[in-house]
């Protein structure tokens, strides 16, 4: 692989058991441009190794007068000076190839995984540890790949000093051969401690990345109830605590360091020392104690990656931890056997008898009400269907083990909760728990990947299982807005270029978002008075709240997929504009599901019909106006009415019953 190649056409599936393991595999998948590398390394130091002996050679042809050894010494030392030169230059296109193409494998990987989660990605992992393992993590995870081959070849040419100097000189080869152990053995009890330093340090900058990347994603929010110097602080001694922390690990690594230049020195001391006294009994030519010597001197070059792999290892392992953490995370998993509609069908009938009777009858009403509803809906829409939609339903089950269904029925139905969105309405859902609405949300698109979400039956829309079918046909059938969607920088132009069917302009989708405010704006900060180029700054953090829900709505309704999840899409939005924004939505959606989920009464009451779901469950279905004075519960979530509130109201319902009576 090659760097103009990139990016892999598949960048392969990782084995992220554990962060050696990830290494491992990384190297696997490297292996033809780790034996390059490891050929080109060879070279290099295998023409350095050489270089002793040549001048060894020529010092013994200068004492014995020999000038045709001396030149074929010196032509082979120049021969040797070019495979040097040449190794060198290819040993680091190769290793820095490894290292660039490895980091690219990483990076596809994570980019793969964060698509395939979603937002589930970050309720799992903090977003700071998600941004240190796809910056600096993956930079070392691919430093250890360089390393690597240029430390197999270092290793391999000491190994040939040591026997050859054994072969070629071996009262002093001994030495060598002895000594080099050592030195290779000398920092490796230190290595422990300088990895747990290492490893504080980068909890300690990941713990600052974390803190910054959420004071910046909250700073509106923090100007506005003036905490930036309390967030300043704590980030003030985040960064001391990290620089603390830099400096121990640097200290400890300048240790290894300085025992990493000390113990060759007293090698050669140490040789040079034993080789005099075998020269002068003449045990020994000067020759050969210049080539032993210079082989020594050598030696130190290849050894300095000993260090180096050690650090790269070191500093990689625990990258490769994070990264191995981050592409182990999975989806929640099939479902089990309990998952099965029979089993859901079981569990409902226990919780029917569990309930009172007041309750049970209230939601038999409601069950018929939305057979009823579903009936009516579904006649309407098998005689208003045309030609066009129904292909475009096929083209999305197409890819499935079961499109008949999907382009049949298209009624959403949540057997967990009882909730059914018949096709081509309107349906409203309200939910006394926020975050029991945004999972429900979640599991209404497919695919769920919270931990809860585990053995609950699927979702089904047309009575097909969602989680049965592909996660790129699920999400092209049903598409699920959350309370916080992103909008990524860009043009609006390119906001709104999304995968669509083409039925709805973003002209339209625009105006049915109430985006009018926000083009007026965006116009005057383009350089030609056109909004849809003007550059939108990330996560549209120049934009209000209630701005950038409205592009991302626009941006859903530009979509226009067969099945529309709103959570709360106008949460950040005045009650006027909300109100224009629900008529909107009615509007462009006509024919078309969409399940709307929020409280507010502008949203219900435009709704074509109303759920109300309580402990988890359908309580109650109908127009907002009905539920209002037919049900407590639905009427204490939507109008935030209190318990003093209710009592009162209550009492005085009861006042006026005894009046009439």
């Amino acid at each position: 692989m090659q760097i103009r190649d990139l990016p892999y056409s598949d960048p392969g599936v990782p084995d992220a058991r554990s962060g050696p393991r990830f290494l491992l595999w990384l190297g696997r998948n490297q292996l033809g441009g780790q034996l390059k590398s490891l050929a080109w390394g060879l070279l290099h130091f295998g023409s350095i190794a050489g270089l002793p002996y040549m001048v060894g050679t020529a010092v013994e042809a200068v004492l014995d007068r020999s000038g045709t050894r001396l030149a074929l010494a010196g032509a082979l030392i120049g021969l040797l000076g070019v495979g040097i030169a040449l190794g060198d230059t290819m040993l680091h296109r190769t290793a820095v190839t490894n290292w660039i193409t490895a980091a690219a494998r990483v990076q596809q990987l994570l980019a793969r995984k964060t698509a395939l989660l979603g937002s589930a990605l970050t309720r799992r992992v903090a977003a700071g540890e998600v941004v240190a393992v796809s910056t600096a993590d993956v930079e070392k995870i691919g430093w250890f790949v360089e390393a690597l081959s240029r430390f197999a070849a270092a290793a391999f040419t000491v190994v040939v000093i040591c026997v050859g100097l054994l072969v070629y000189q071996p009262a002093l080869g001994v030495v060598v051969a002895v000594g080099i152990p050592v030195l290779a053995l000398s920092v490796l009890p230190l290595l422990p401690r300088a990895t747990r330093r290492a490893d504080f340090q980068r909890e300690k900058a990941g713990r600052a990345t974390e803190l910054a990347s959420d004071t910046v994603a909250g700073l509106r929010v923090l100007r506005g109830i003036g905490g930036e110097e309390l967030f300043l602080d704590r980030y003030r001694r985040a960064s001391q605590e990290v620089r603390t922390a830099a400096v121990r690990s640097a200290r400890m690594w300048a240790v290894i360091s300085a025992i990493q230049v000390l113990m060759p020195g007293l090698l050669l001391i140490a040789v040079v020392w034993h080789g005099v006294h075998l020269a002068r009994e003449g045990r020994i030519t000067v020759g050969e104690l210049v080539t032993v010597y210079s082989a020594v001197m050598m030696l130190n070059y290849p050894l300095r990656h000993f260090e180096e792999i050690a650090m790269a290892y070191s500093f990689s392992r625990p990258s490769a931890k994070r990264a191995a953490r981050v592409l182990s995370l999975e989806r929640v998993a099939e479902r089990t056997a309990e998952a099965t509609p029979e089993r859901a069908e079981s569990r409902e009938g226990e919780r029917s008898e569990a309930r009172s009777g007041e309750q049970a009858r209230a939601e038999a009403r409601a069950t018929e009400q939305a057979r009823a509803e579903t009936q009516a809906a579904e006649q309407a829409r098998a005689e208003a269907r045309t030609v066009e939609q129904a292909r475009m339903v096929e083209q999305v089950a197409g890819r499935t083990a079961a499109p008949a269904p999907l382009a049949g029925a298209g009624d959403l139905y949540d057997p967990v909760t009882g909730l059914l969105a018949p096709a081509g309405r309107l349906t409203a859902v309200v939910c006394g728990d926020p975050d029991e609405a945004g999972r429900l949300a979640e599991r209404l698109g497919g695919h769920p990947a919270f931990e809860e979400a585990a053995g609950l039956p699927s979702v089904r829309l047309g009575g097909v299982p969602l989680d049965d079918l592909p996660l790129s046909a699920a999400r092209t059938a049903v598409l699920v807005q959350d309370k916080d969607p992103v909008l990524l920088s860009g043009t609006l132009r390119a906001l709104l270029d999304v995968p669509a069917s083409g039925a709805v302009t973003p002209e339209e989708a625009l105006a049915a978002a109430q985006c009018s405010d926000v083009l007026d704006a965006l116009a005057q900060t383009s350089v030609d008075d056109d909004p849809m180029a003007a550059h939108l700054t990330e996560r549209g953090r120049s934009l209000s709240g209630g701005q950038r829900q409205r592009l991302a709505l626009a941006r859903s309704l530009v979509t226009d997929p067969e099945a529309l999840v709103l959570d709360e899409p106008t949460s950040a939005v005045d009650s006027h504009t909300e109100a224009r924004v629900g008529d909107g939505i009615r509007r462009l959606r006509a024919g078309r599901t969409t399940v709307v989920l929020t409280s507010s009464p502008l949203l219900l009451d435009r709704a074509e019909r109303v759920v109300f779901l309580a402990d988890g469950e359908v309580a109650a279905v109908g127009a907002h106006r009905e539920l209002v004075h037919s049900e407590p519960r639905y009427r204490a979530v939507v109008t935030r009415e209190t318990d003093d509130e209710r009592a009162r109201l209550d009492a005085l319902k009861e006042f006026e019953i005894e009046e009439t009576a």
